[in-house]
């Protein structure tokens, strides 16, 4: 873009430089061809740059959606836990799917901030989760406190996630959503 407009400016101030290029007009016409030439390469480069992006957004969010799932069905194993109606030893399991979810997920949160913040959410609270498990494992007392903590790394870990979300369809995320809640059953 640089030279083209270097050449126009060039073509209309100077007219030795404006004659020269009419009597070669075969170099005229081969620079002029390779300058259409580049530019069209940028701006198809560009379009596809754009494409390829807004298509790694949309599967960032649907991986974003899935941990998020995964997320739901951990806090309702953990609360039940807390309130004492819950399997501590499925809690657990769930907990390490969790994790497990988290450490796959991780490169693909990588490479954009808001990825990179709900990644860091979802390890918060997957460390909050773990905690929680820990101290109703060597709690006997019910382990009062922990329940609204849950709440709150839920909210957050919700707040990080909703920017991603938005990338997909209505029927997409209530998809997703309906495995999590089956992956519960």
């Amino acid at each position: 873009m640089l030279v083209t407009v270097a050449l126009i400016i060039g073509e209309i101030t100077n007219a030795a430089q404006r004659g020269w290029w009419g009597s070669h007009s075969l170099t005229t016409d081969t620079v002029s061809g390779l300058l259409v030439l580049l530019i069209t390469v940028l701006v198809v480069n560009q379009l596809l740059n754009l494409r390829q992006a807004r298509q790694q957004s949309r599967a960032v969010a649907a991986q974003a959606a899935i941990v998020m799932a995964q997320a739901a069905q951990l806090a309702g194993a953990v609360s039940s836990v807390i309130d004492g109606s819950g399997n501590r030893h499925a809690a657990s399991d769930a907990d390490r799917t969790y994790m497990l979810m988290l450490l796959i997920s991780a490169p693909v949160f990588i490479d954009d901030p808001v990825a990179r913040s709900f990644l860091e959410q979802a390890q918060d609270f997957g460390g909050e989760m773990t905690g929680t498990l820990t101290l109703t494992h060597s709690s006997t007392d019910g382990a009062a406190g922990p329940g609204d903590r849950l709440d709150d790394a839920m909210k957050q870990l919700q707040s990080a996630a909703a920017p991603l979300l938005q990338l997909l369809s209505p029927k997409v995320r209530d998809f997703i959503q309906r495995i999590g809640q089956s992956a519960e059953k």
